[in-house]
Order: C-alpha cells, then sequence, then structure tokens
C-alpha cells in the first residue's frame, strides 16, 4: 500500500513529540514486525482512526509504501464509533507492575522501547510514583515509601546486592511485615545483617 493514499486524522488528539517520537522511529526501524502484529486502523475513506504516530513515523523515516498487512480496515463505524475508537486506542488501561518489571525485565531495554517508568530498580523513584503502590485494602499505614539518590556506581552495588540477597534461603524466611514489595524486603534483610554485624 502506498503511503501517500494513507490521510492522517486531524482530529486525533494524541501526540509524540521529540524523545519519544524519536524512540518510534526506532522501534520502527529495529523491529517492523511490531506494524504487523499491530496494524494502522483506517476508516473506508483510508483516513487513520489508529496509528497517526506510527504513520507519521513512518513518513519521517522515507517509507512511501508499506505491506497491506501493516495495515487493517475498520469500516461500517458511525462518526461517534470512530470517535470512540480514537480515544480508546490511546487510552492506557491498567497499571503496571513495577515489582516484576524490576526482578523480571531489562530496565535499559524498556526505556530503549520507550516505557516511561520510575527507576524500576526501587532506588530513585520520580515524583509522579510519589505515594502510589499498592497495599491491602489500599490502607498504605504503617508503611512507607523511601526515595534516594544515588551516583550509577551506587544503584549498581545496591542492585546487585539486592539480586543476591534475593538468591539466599534467608531471604525466603525474612519478616515481610506484610509488606509484598520484594526489593523492600530484601533492602530490609541487607541492613539487619548489617546491623547484627555491627553488634559483634
Amino acid at each position: 500500500m502506498k503511503l501517500k493514499d494513507i490521510k492522517l486524522n486531524k482530529n486525533n488528539p494524541r501526540i509524540i513529540k521529540d524523545d519519544k517520537f524519536n524512540k518510534l522511529k526506532k522501534s520502527i526501524s529495529e523491529f517492523p514486525k511490531m506494524l504487523e502484529l499491530r496494524p494502522m486502523v483506517l476508516d473506508e475513506d483510508n483516513v487513520v482512526l489508529g496509528g497517526n504516530m506510527r504513520l507519521q513515523a513512518l513518513k519521517d523515516l522515507q517509507y512511501t509504501e508499506i505491506p497491506d498487512n501493516w495495515v487493517k480496515y475498520a469500516k461500517d463505524l458511525s462518526d461517534e464509533e470512530k470517535q470512540r475508537f480514537i480515544i480508546s486506542d490511546n487510552i492506557g488501561f491498567g497499571d503496571w507492575d513495577w515489582d516484576i518489571i524490576a526482578n523480571e525485565w531489562d530496565s535499559e531495554l524498556l526505556l530503549d522501547w520507550g516505557l516511561d517508568i520510575p527507576n524500576i530498580d526501587g532506588v530513585e523513584l520520580s515524583e509522579e510514583y510519589g505515594e502510589d503502590f499498592t497495599l491491602k485494602d489500599g490502607d498504605k499505614a504503617p508503611f512507607q515509601q523511601i526515595t534516594f539518590t544515588l551516583a550509577d556506581e551506587q544503584a549498581n552495588t545496591i542492585q546487585d546486592a539486592i539480586k543476591d540477597i534475593k538468591a539466599t534461603d534467608e531471604y525466603k524466611y525474612v519478616e515481610t511485615f506484610d509488606n509484598e514489595n520484594s526489593n523492600g524486603n530484601a533492602i530490609y534483610l541487607i541492613v539487619r545483617q548489617w546491623a547484627e554485624q555491627k553488634k559483634l
């Protein structure tokens, strides 16, 4: 399909700028199969309902033609249904489980792929992360969230220590005080061990 035949939707309120837009272009360059897995959605007039920024990124990357399977048609939608799709397609439902991300995913890759994250290893949290963490029944008391600013080398040392302590048998039985954050429990165990050694 020729790119010149696809029309940007001027009424789409979702835009990506600067660094995020550059990351989108990089993602398309490195992983074009993504557009096959998540094609742009067009109406019967070839107007974009979903994928405005992907279309703009393709143009910036000097594409003039794309495979047909990078596009999907949503025909027979009413004007209201088209508007609803545009908004719904751009709403991010759900929340990230930062604990799983910190333990199971590579933070550098996630940043490279365009995910906005507070420091996922739990060392330096952004302002927006603030008090937003999940506890039973939504009650944060008697829990606290502590933010540290560290040099990269310090952060790496702490992250390595957290990873190492989680591999120990002692970590399996550490007193959690009903805290479900594994990094918090690991840091507590490290500090508790240090305090016990200091007494010797």
